[in-house]
C-alpha cells in the first residue's frame, strides 16, 4: 500500500508541476502579449510577414491553456495548441492569395471605348483553312466527338441561364503573343511570360472592362494554373472556379480566355473590322465523350452557338468554327461555360486586346434582356 501511495503522489506532483509551470508562463507572458495586440504598428507587422497571425490574434489564449486540463495529456494538450494555429494559417494564405489574385472592379468605365457595329468585315488569309462538319443557322460547327449533333442539341431557345453575373479566368495564364515595340516583355517559356501585364491575362482585364461597362457583375481570375508547372492546369484552375462560385452559386457564364498553342508567329488568325487588324475568336466546347461527367455539355454548347451566331451578324469572321471535343475542360461547373481561344501565337497583344471590345458588344446584344 505504501508503493502505490507513493507512485501516485509523484504523478500528483508532476502534474501539479507542469500546471504550475504553464500558469507562470501565461500570467507573465499575458500583459506582454496584450500589449503587442494593442500595438497597431507592431501586429501589422506581424499580420503582413506571418499569415495566420491575424486570425491568431483573436483567439482566445486562456481557453487555449485550459485545453491541458481537458485533455490530461501533454501531447494532446500541444495538439489542441498547435491545429487551430496551423488552419488559420492555411485559411489565411488562401485568402491572401485569393484576393491578390481577383482584379478589382474598375472604378470607373467612362474611358472605355465601346465597338462600333455596322462595320466592314474581313478575314485576312492565315494560310490555314478553317474546317467544319455541321452548319447551324450559319453557325459552323468542327464535330470532335460521337454525338450526332440534332436541333435538339443545338436549338439554343430552350437556354435558361443567369445573364448578369460572368466569370472569367486562365487556366494557361502565361500564354503570351508575338512581342512588339510596345508590347516586349521578359518570355519564361517559348510563347509564355509570367508577367501578366503581357499574357493573356492582360486580354482578360480588357473583356473585364468592357463587360463591367455595359453593367455586368464581372469576378476575373488570374491566379497561375500553369506555372510552375504546365501538367495539372486543368486541375488547379477547377479548384480556382470552385472557389469563385461559394460566393457566387448562381454564375452560369464561366469563361476560361486562351491563346492558341501553335508555338511560331507563322499562324495569326484575324480579321479586319474596319480599319482594325483584330485575333480572330474560337469557342472549345467540352463534352462527356471522354468518360467524366458533365451534364452541362449540351447547354454550354447552345450558349456558343447562339453568341456565335449573333457574331456573324455584327462582325462576321471573328469567330473561327465552334471546336466540339470529348473532354469537358471544367465546363461542367457552368450552364454557360466554354473555352475562348483569343488569337495564335502569331498575333499581337494589341490585335487581342482589340477583339475584345467586339466579343463584349456581342456579349451585352445576346444578354441584354437580363
Amino acid at each position: 500500500m505504501f508503493n502505490i501511495a507513493v507512485i501516485n503522489l509523484k504523478v500528483i506532483i508532476k502534474y501539479l508541476f507542469i500546471s504550475l509551470l504553464i500558469g507562470l508562463f501565461v500570467f507573465f507572458s499575458y500583459p506582454f502579449i496584450l500589449k503587442i495586440q494593442r500595438s497597431g504598428s507592431s501586429c501589422n507587422i506581424l499580420d503582413q510577414t506571418i499569415p495566420g497571425i491575424s486570425e491568431l490574434n483573436n483567439t482566445d489564449l486562456f481557453s487555449v491553456e485550459t485545453s491541458y486540463i481537458e485533455s490530461k495529456s501533454p501531447l494532446q494538450f500541444l495538439l489542441n495548441y498547435q491545429l487551430p494555429i496551423i488552419s488559420s494559417v492555411e485559411l489565411a494564405t488562401t485568402k491572401q492569395s485569393y484576393e491578390a489574385n481577383v482584379s478589382p472592379p474598375s472604378n470607373s468605365t467612362d474611358s472605355v471605348e465601346h465597338a462600333d457595329t455596322n462595320l466592314e468585315t474581313q478575314i485576312i488569309d492565315s494560310g490555314v483553312p478553317n474546317t467544319y462538319t455541321n452548319d447551324y443557322n450559319g453557325v459552323e460547327i468542327k464535330n470532335g466527338t460521337n454525338y450526332t449533333l440534332t436541333d435538339d442539341i443545338l436549338n439554343y431557345n430552350t437556354l435558361n441561364i443567369n445573364k448578369s453575373d460572368i466569370i472569367i479566368f486562365h487556366t494557361h495564364t502565361c500564354e503570351s503573343y508575338t512581342p512588339t515595340e510596345a508590347n516586349t516583355y521578359e518570355a519564361s517559356g517559348t510563347f509564355r511570360t509570367t508577367d501578366l501585364n503581357y499574357s493573356v491575362s492582360r486580354v482578360g482585364d480588357s473583356l473585364s472592362d468592357q463587360l463591367l461597362s455595359y453593367g455586368f457583375n464581372v469576378i476575373h481570375d488570374k491566379t497561375y494554373h500553369d506555372y510552375p508547372a504546365y501538367s495539372g492546369s486543368y486541375g488547379r484552375s477547377m479548384a480556382t472556379v470552385e472557389n469563385l462560385l461559394i460566393p457566387h452559386p448562381n454564375t452560369d457564364i464561366i469563361i476560361d480566355l486562351h491563346r492558341d498553342a501553335i508555338a511560331d508567329t507563322s499562324y495569326a488568325p484575324s480579321v479586319r473590322i474596319g480599319d482594325e487588324v483584330v485575333s480572330q475568336l474560337m469557342f472549345v466546347i467540352g463534352t462527356d465523350g471522354g468518360g467524366l461527367e458533365h451534364p452541362n455539355w449540351q447547354q454550354n454548347l447552345k450558349f456558343a452557338v447562339k453568341v456565335q451566331e449573333k457574331a456573324n451578324e455584327l462582325y462576321p469572321g471573328l469567330f473561327r468554327p465552334i471546336l466540339l471535343r470529348n473532354s469537358r475542360y471544367n465546363q461542367q461547373l457552368g450552364k454557360a461555360a466554354c473555352i475562348i481561344e483569343v488569337g495564335a501565337t502569331g498575333n499581337t497583344l494589341e490585335q487581342a486586346i482589340g477583339s475584345m471590345k467586339y466579343l463584349s458588344k456581342i456579349l451585352d446584344e445576346v444578354l441584354k434582356d437580363r
